[in-house]
């Protein structure tokens, strides 16, 4: 299944001297879903949660690989999702996405 969607970068970026905060940046990529897993997990309000284990394989740019450590999610089915692992696949880095982002 092909894919176009965002991904989410979170760097330090220095505001004053000795002072950080974290700068958020979002770019667009083109690639493939490699495996679409979708899971039902237990929470104490009234319906469950919904976490995807699935696999983004995107085509990396050099700003992608200069930023590698920073990616945090991806737009993928109109949320965004945290990126749990990574994989460098050049020309390609393999995203694994898990829960909902909710920007920690």
């Amino acid at each position: 299944m092909k894919y176009f969607g965002k991904v989410g970068f979170v760097r330090p970026k220095e505001t004053a001297p000795g002072v950080y905060e974290e700068e958020e940046i979002i770019r667009p990529y083109f690639g493939d879903v490699i495996n679409r897993t979708f899971q039902w997990e237990n929470s104490d309000n009234l319906n469950d949660n919904i976490n995807v284990r699935s696999e983004i394989s995107i085509v990396a740019d050099m700003f992608a690989y200069d930023n590698f450590p920073h990616i945090r999610f991806v737009e993928y089915m109109g949320a965004n999702w945290k990126v749990t692992s990574m994989r460098d696949e050049r020309p390609r880095i393999v995203l694994s996405i898990g829960g909902l982002w909710n920007g920690k």
